[in-house]
């Protein structure tokens, strides 16, 4: 095992992996920018190391500062949370080059999952279900007409190096195709370096449904169900829920074997997450992400395991503490992003925290790096909080979650609670009636925005 491990993070995330080392043991050692030198996760860690300005792109992001700390503090392994260099393989390979354990995936398997069309291609290849689409990148606006008329529109075209929404474009007729096309080329282009895309046929109601699995590098692999992480604005989850409620036992179960033992052909190790598209009873493979989910705690809560603490064990060459028999599900658990942004158009809004009083009681989880007198910076993403809530059902859920709410104490600066506060009077949220559109059409419906 460790004896000290450096988080290559900030803010919650940075936390929760400090926590996770405390309770094993292990030394931590917190990295920072100039502006986060009084950040919650520099003063819970055992040591602390600036590793350059403000901008991410100096600092968090900035690889030779970040083995300089593992070198100076004697750091034995880096846990990148998620976000800045999580899915970086280039990053991976220097760390592993300089003898430093990466607790996560291989730079292989991140190289591979990482390219939208790479990693399509691996998992068809290994059973798991696709969407229908391009086989690879489409170069040319006539290709893209092309395959459009043959699986039918409407259609995606995607930046195969996107994420987060970017390079996203979607073609309703072959008339739309032209604008859609060139548009995700030039998003790809300017947000990523890169102007291939793909085409996918685009389902009209789908929920997004992801499997957690994780593996021992060892041709081992368990799979622990699946988040419904169908609320998103633009892309961009808002809220988390585990399992999902329009999942059957049967389904659930077909799919994550699927799923586990695609991870264990290829010699996964760690926490990695296979995200579809679900619609009508059928799965559709969309991405993978090789590390650990902002959405992780609804997992934990429903299983009853940290996978901060697993991440760390396999990283160090144990082997899973559980079995696939072991896990059962126990209840219901329900994540809320709070950020720190002003409705309706959602501009972030960093500032003084004047007061702070995270809710409590039973089944109730605040994951956040807040405090009184704390100042959020302005250089990086403005997600403060993750409100996470358990019950014995979906109903004990949503109550606990409206209790939770209504506690929460941010003063100082705007964030989103209003927002939950609003969604939990929706009766297709109580009821689960709900696909990847409907936030979006709801806020168009209730804000024009």
């Amino acid at each position: 095992m460790f004896d000290k491990i450096l988080i290559a993070n900030r803010g919650e995330i940075a936390l929760r992996v400090i926590r996770a080392c405390r309770e094993m043991g292990i030394k931590s050692v917190a990295v920072h920018s100039t502006a986060d030198a009084d950040a919650m996760h520099v003063r819970m860690a055992d040591e602390s190391v600036c590793i350059g300005p403000a901008a991410g792109t100096d600092s968090y992001l900035c690889i030779p500062a970040i083995i300089s700390a593992c070198e100076i503090t004697g750091a034995q392994a880096i846990h990148p949370g998620y976000g800045f260099l999580s899915e970086n393989a280039r990053f991976v390979q220097i760390v592993e080059d300089h003898d430093i354990t990466f607790i996560g995936p291989t730079a292989e398997h991140i190289r591979v999952m990482g390219d939208k069309i790479t990693a399509k291609d691996t998992m068809k290849d290994l059973g798991v279900p696709c969407v229908p689409g391009s086989d690879g990148g489409v170069p040319t606006l006539e290709d893209a007409k092309r395959i459009g008329d043959e699986i039918g529109y409407p259609v995606i075209i995607k930046a195969t190096a996107g994420g987060g929404g970017r390079g996203m474009k979607v073609a309703k007729s072959a008339d739309e195709m032209e604008q859609a096309f060139m548009t995700a080329r030039a998003e790809g282009k300017a947000a990523f370096g890169n102007d291939e895309v793909y085409i996918e046929k685009y389902l009209t109601t789908p929920r997004h449904i992801e499997i957690q699995v994780f593996g021992d590098g060892k041709g081992k692999a368990v799979h622990l169900g699946e988040r419904d992480c169908s609320l998103q604005r633009r892309h961009q989850k808002v809220f988390e829920e585990a399992p999902g409620p329009c999942i059957t036992e049967e389904e659930r179960a077909r799919i994550g074997k699927i799923c586990a033992d695609a991870v264990a052909k290829i010699n996964y190790i760690g926490a990695g997450t296979i995200e579809f598209l679900y619609e009508k009873g059928e799965f559709y493979f969309i991405e993978m992400n090789t590390r650990l989910q902002v959405e992780h705690p609804v997992t934990e809560g429903i299983f009853g395991v940290d996978l901060v603490r697993e991440q760390i064990r396999v990283a160090s060459g144990l082997p899973l503490s559980f079995e696939q028999d072991d896990l059962e599900i126990n209840g219901h658990a329900i994540e809320v992003r709070i950020n720190a942004e002003r409705l309706p158009n959602f501009a972030p809004c960093p500032g003084k925290v004047t007061a702070y009083h995270a809710p409590g009681g039973l089944g109730v989880r605040m994951d956040s790096a807040l405090y009184n007198g704390y100042s959020i910076p302005p250089y990086y993403d403005s997600l403060i909080g993750k409100l996470i809530v358990h019950g014995r059902d979906r109903t004990e859920a949503l109550a606990r979650l409206e209790r939770a709410l209504s506690e929460l104490i941010v003063d100082g600066v705007d964030t989103t609670v209003p927002l939950f506060n609003q969604l939990l009077a929706e009766d297709d949220i109580h009821s689960g009636d709900y696909n990847i559109h409907w936030l979006e059409k709801w806020l168009e419906e209730t804000y024009g925005a």
